[in-house]
């Protein structure tokens, strides 16, 4: 949907920027989360989701935020995204969240978690 995006000059609002709950490092192969997005997170596990949750988790480490808003921050950075939407089901995943308003990813981190979700 990207190309469509960009060869149109528009702007597009992702509804799912956490992958139903996937990008917060809570579900991993193996684990049982009790959640309701927990059935449609486990899609995304396996090798590639991995690989993302890894990158997530050393770009958030180096700037002391969750890889919920690392993963929004990345999202919300790309040329055709107008803002990502997420939603949280209680005041402590909002915390998690909000510190995207304010971080920065270098150009590095950004090349990074692209080419782990590749």
């Amino acid at each position: 949907m990207r190309d469509v995006v960009a060869a149109n000059g528009l702007g597009c609002l992702p509804y799912f920027s956490l992958a139903k709950g996937f990008l917060t490092g809570k579900y991993r192969a193996g684990e049982r989360v009790d959640s309701p997005r927990a059935r449609g997170a486990r899609a995304y596990v396996g090798e590639r989701g991995d690989r993302v949750l890894t990158a997530l988790r050393e770009v958030a480490d180096a700037h002391g935020v969750t890889p919920a808003a690392v993963a929004l921050r990345w999202l919300a950075d790309q040329p055709t995204v107008v803002a990502p939407i997420a939603s949280g089901r209680d005041v402590d995943q909002l915390a998690d969240l909000l510190p995207v308003q304010d971080l920065v990813l270098t150009d590095d981190e950004r090349a990074a978690l692209t080419a782990a979700s590749r």
